[in-house]
């Protein structure tokens, strides 16, 4: 029961903190791409503005975002979100991440039967009880140590700005794409993934050789190399996700976690000799968590090649393909689960225990959830994981939205660029700024400049979560103009007179997203998304821009106040 207690809970929260990736936090936002390392905000029209000075000019004077920006000179007095407090709530995401996958990690084979042996070890070393527990603390340090270096050194490696931009990227989701394919596999039984042992021998060798604190860490580090063939998969996901919100701390606070929770059992273990006694017997379960992580590592991989098909414009990889192999890989793992299917490293099932059973239960049940999504319904858990529902070939009861009404019977057939950018499902949507600006202002309403992009996971959950409600569908539909800025589009090159230097982002604004990147970060001091701005004609802010909100009615709140604002504004 204990078994049951601990590896079944770990698994499921670790399951349904990937995918829902909230962490009951109201906003968290994803930033994607728009800004460079070391980016300074500057106030318009101050000293240190190059664009108010003429020292950066734009190809043109008609350029909106230069008649808008230096010509209202307002853009450092706006209320814009905290861009601070979002990096923190995204900071102890991925450390709560890291947590887990700790867990998780020490939990597998290579790890988790050496837990008595090295407890043992120190005691015996030490001479005494209360030597060993200062051992084994130095030890855990030493863990911790060394994979927060690993995280710190794959942030000097990147660079915040790198990073930011490689989660946007193409490559790097289709990079990880296989990745994490590879890491499934090796979960799988098929091969593993392990160091150099020439230079496993010789870390060992010092571990031996070494006496008082550096033989200790020579310890950790060696427990570190021989078990990556079953960590390393766990780290490589972590950094992945990390890497993808494209924090600048988020590989170091990532394995700062995961170290703190691998490291923890074996402190703990030395202090308090009950510990020990209360954990799990070592047996075949052990290697069925393996093969379970990895089903739930194959089922992630899908995420980065669904971002790569929306950055990459494929349309191929549409929402019922994504749901039909979640499905099934689900399908697969409850069978495994209930001893249907045996992989080469697998022990004999001679019979379903109780925990198999359950966590049987809960892979098959997942799996009937996401079925009705093949056709159209709603799958809040995977909101932002699977693709946006305007993917979908095929929706049972027609393309009307759900919680939208049938909107301006008058919007344009076609807008610019929507042959490759499509508006949420049930929504219409301008791609261009001047564009929407124009029908706004002969609609006479105000416009939601939605500052988004392809891989902005909390874009795409509010998209499918609040956009859906009746109220807000309604408010976006037949009260604003809906203008969609993607600030990761890279295939849409801008026109000759559309392209400047950008002093923020630090290169030109040759595609429609470094324009878009650019234009948010001059005019509202921001380059997070989803970032919402409900503006007047004049691009001015109605009220304060806001991130992700979850909560419908509060959104809905927020697009109300704008709604007044405008129209006070003209009477």
């Amino acid at each position: 029961m204990k078994k049951l207690i601990f590896v079944l809970g770990l698994m499921m929260v670790m399951l349904v903190f990937n995918t829902a990736s909230g962490f009951a936090f109201k906003q968290s936002q994803d930033t994607t791409a728009v800004v460079a390392e070391d980016i300074e905000f500057t106030e318009i029209g101050s000293a240190a503005d190059s664009a108010a000075n003429h020292i950066v000019k734009d190809s043109v004077k008609q350029d909106t975002l230069k008649k808008d920006t230096v010509q209202s000179g307002v853009t450092a007095a706006l209320p814009v979100a905290s861009v601070g407090e979002e990096v923190q709530v995204s900071l102890w995401e991925t450390f709560i991440q890291g947590l887990l996958g700790g867990f998780l990690a020490f939990l597998m084979p290579c790890i988790f039967p050496m837990v008595p042996l090295t407890i043992s070890y120190f005691t015996k070393r030490a001479g005494s009880r209360q030597k060993g527990i200062g051992q084994a603390l130095i030890y855990g340090i030493s863990i911790i140590v060394i994979y927060v270096v690993f995280g710190l050194f794959i942030t000097l490696v990147f660079g915040s700005g790198m990073l930011n931009e490689l989660s946007s990227s193409g490559w790097f989701n289709f990079a990880f794409f296989i990745l994490l394919v590879v890491f499934a596999i090796s979960f799988f039984g098929a091969f593993e993934i392990t160091l150099p042992s020439s230079f496993v021998n010789k870390i060992d060798q010092k571990a031996d050789d070494s006496k008082g604190l550096g033989g200790i860490f020579f310890m950790a580090a060696s427990l570190a190399l021989v078990s990556f063939s079953c960590t390393g998969p766990i780290i490589g996901t972590l950094l992945v996700q990390a890497s993808s919100k494209g924090d600048v701390l988020g590989p170091a606070i990532g394995m700062f976690g995961f170290a703190l929770a691998l490291a923890l059992p074996f402190t703990l273990s030395a202090i308090f000799p009950g510990f020990l006694n209360s954990m799990p017997k070592s047996g075949g379960w052990l290697n069925s968590l393996k093969v379970c992580l990895g089903f739930l590592e194959l089922a992630l991989a899908l995420k980065f090649l669904s971002a790569a098909d929306l950055v990459w414009h494929w349309e191929w990889f549409d929402r019922e393909i994504f749901l039909a192999l979640w499905i099934i890989i689900f399908i697969l793992m409850g069978i495994y689960l209930l001893g249907k299917i045996k992989f080469s490293h697998d022990s004999d099932v001679p019979y379903v225990s109780v925990p198999r059973l359950f966590f049987a239960i809960f892979s098959l049940s997942f799996a009937v959830y996401l079925v009705p999504g093949l056709w159209g319904a709603p799958v809040n858990i995977l909101s932002g994981i699977a693709p946006p529902l305007n993917t979908q070939d095929f929706i049972l009861g027609g393309n009307s939205s759900a919680g939208a009404t049938a909107g301006d019977t008058g919007f344009p057939a076609t807008v610019k660029y929507n042959d490759v950018l499509h508006p949420p499902h049930g929504f219409n949507a301008f791609f261009e700024l001047d564009e929407g600006l124009a029908y706004a202002k002969k609609m006479n309403k105000p416009v939601l400049i939605d500052f988004t992009g392809h891989a902005c996971v909390n874009c795409r959950k509010m998209e499918d979560k609040v956009w859906i409600d009746p109220e807000v569908g309604h408010l976006i539909k037949d009260e604003y103009v809906l203008i969609q800025l993607y600030v990761d589009e890279r295939t849409v090159k801008m026109p000759a007179d559309k392209i400047h230097y950008s002093a923020i982002l630090r290169k030109n604004t040759e595609d429609l997203g470094w324009w878009n990147g650019d234009f948010q970060a001059t005019k509202y001091n921001s380059n997070s998304q989803p970032f919402y701005v409900l503006a007047g004609h004049d691009l001015e802010p109605l009220v304060k821009p806001q991130g992700a909100i979850f909560d419908s009615k509060e959104y809905a709140a927020y697009l109300k106040s704008g709604l007044d604002k405008f129209k006070a504004s003209k009477n």
